[in-house]
């Protein structure tokens, strides 16, 4: 058997999409039809890469990075056309659904309709499952116990609690005293039955998607966000993990970033920081876990904040902003080290972006991991901007945004003339396709081996359709597609593009 060279240096492209933005009739993009449709239309234009942002369980805010668990999955995605092919829901439940707005997610209504169509999917399954399904949903629990347990409690104790966050739970609870979770686990059967329920079709469900890409030659792109939500079964299931302050169990120390060109107070994200040596001296643990259970989901993973794993900016409580942080080592070395060892060749990526210092990129290029270049933050500077195309090393993956920008014509529109121009000349000119081909063709000429597109640049839609808008409380994370969007002039034109570039796969192996 020969060896196949390594599939992260082969030319390949893919599409940056999240699985809420898929069309369909409940409100949200699921893991139904509409997900294998989106597949077909990867593989029919040559794509081998989905990049999608994280899955977990979203919080208020409705953000993929900040969910309650760093491990399960989001119930918001389960396809209840899927329930209802197993069994598990009826035409008759489908009656009186309301009209959903198609273009934009609007959560509460979503919530609401979905999570009563879901309780009604676990009764069904808790009087009606075959022995053989409740077989597999018994090895699903036994096999995920090392999350799913924890997670499972947390959100029935969670809806005990009216929502609120752990850390203002009776301390008995909050602390985890063996008596008290007994007693909860008790108590919360009904409820705690029903989230493992929920991750257990949530998976099944996704392992088809996942399966469905594989067969037709796309590998998944997932995400790691670097810290996790003080609010989530993480932080209270394994404390020590966590610089927490003894008394409140309130971080003791939180994330954030300093203060830059862009902010003069730094961002305060408030998430707890790592306690690295307690990770170190239980030979990272938690962090092989993390990553074992995110490769059940995916094939390759982005490293979020990928400059966190080798030195992070550390708040102590009670700060207001970011201004009394101060700069930490972290030991991404051993990290990757250990990785390495129990998982063989790292699928990661690393997102690079931020304070790139040597330290950074000499972790990065140890262990040979692609960075990321941004076309939108390339021009309007000077000729050594790294993010300027013939800058590029191979081992990269390019952008022309990514889920925290803006799309390219609404970045476009706002360009001033100055910096225009410079697109302009790098591009020769401006195709009679629009800009936002235009700047495709450069991200898929370049010699980065991995050109990434968020599906809104391939539509050429504006600043309406822009994902997430950092910083702003609420409407992110709410654009959907309609159907009849993946049209045959789009498809046509992605697919030459492609072929073109030389990022479709190769059928001829040598």
């Amino acid at each position: 058997m020969t060896a196949k060279p390594t599939t992260l240096k082969m030319r390949r492209s893919g599409i940056l999409l999240h699985p809420t933005s898929f069309p369909g009739r409940f409100g949200i993009g699921d893991l139904g039809t509409e997900a294998y449709r989106f597949i077909d239309f990867l593989a029919e234009t040559g794509q081998q890469l989905w990049q999608i942002l994280p899955l977990g369980p979203t919080g208020s805010g409705n953000s993929p990075y900040m969910c309650y668990s760093a491990m399960a999955g989001n119930p918001l995605l389960i396809s209840p056309e899927r329930l209802q092919q197993d069994g598990l829901l009826s035409d008759h439940d489908f009656e009186g659904l309301p009209e959903f707005d198609l273009d934009r997610v609007r959560y509460d209504a979503v919530i609401q309709s979905k999570l009563a169509l879901l309780r009604k999917a676990s009764d069904n399954f808790k009087h009606h499952a075959t022995p053989e399904q409740k077989d597999k949903f018994h090895q699903f629990c036994e096999s995920k116990a090392y999350w799913l347990d924890d997670f499972a409690l947390f959100i029935a104790l969670k809806n005990e609690h009216n929502g609120t966050a752990w850390h203002t739970w009776d301390h008995a609870i909050a602390s985890r005293h063996p008596e008290a979770l007994e007693a909860a686990k008790e108590r919360l059967s009904d409820g705690v039955f029903f989230e493992k329920f929920l991750q257990f079709e949530f998976f099944r469900q996704w392992s088809d998607v996942r399966n469905y890409a594989n067969s037709r030659g796309v590998q998944i792109i997932g995400d790691i966000p670097i810290y996790v939500a003080q609010d989530s079964a993480d932080v209270w299931g394994h404390p020590q993990n966590f610089h927490l302050d003894e008394e409140t169990n309130e971080p003791a120390l939180m994330a954030g970033a300093p203060p830059d060109y862009f902010s003069e107070t730094g961002q305060l994200w408030g998430n707890p920081i790592y306690n690295w040596e307690y990770m170190q001296q239980s030979n990272f643990k938690w962090w092989i876990q993390r990553f074992h259970a995110m490769l059940d989901y995916v094939d390759l993973i982005r490293v979020d904040h990928f400059i966190g794993f080798e030195s992070f900016w550390a708040i102590p409580k009670g700060s207001s902003d970011a201004r009394s942080g101060q700069w930490t080592k972290a030991p991404g070395d051993a990290l990757f080290t250990t990785l390495q060892q129990e998982l063989g060749v790292l699928p990661i990526l690393a997102e690079d972006l931020g304070s790139v210092t040597p330290e950074v990129e000499a972790l990065r290029d140890k262990f040979e991991f692609p960075g990321m270049k941004i076309l939108q933050f390339a021009f309007g500077d000077s000729p050594k901007n790294p993010y300027l195309p013939f800058n590029y090393d191979r081992n990269f993956l390019v952008y022309t945004g990514t889920h925290d920008n803006d799309t390219t014509i609404g970045w476009y529109t706002t360009l001033s003339d100055k910096e225009r121009q410079d697109v302009l000349t790098y591009l020769g000119c401006a195709s009679q396709d629009g800009i936002h081909w235009d700047m495709i063709r450069l991200a898929f000429s370049s010699i980065a081996n991995f050109a990434i597109v968020p599906l809104q640049d391939v539509l050429g839609l504006g600043t309406e359709a822009r994902m997430n808008f950092p910083g702003k409380q609420d409407g992110n994370w709410e654009w959907r597609y309609r159907e009849h969007d993946l049209s045959q002039d789009v498809r046509d034109r992605l697919k030459h593009i492609t072929h073109f570039f030389d990022r479709a796969p190769s059928h001829h192996h040598h």
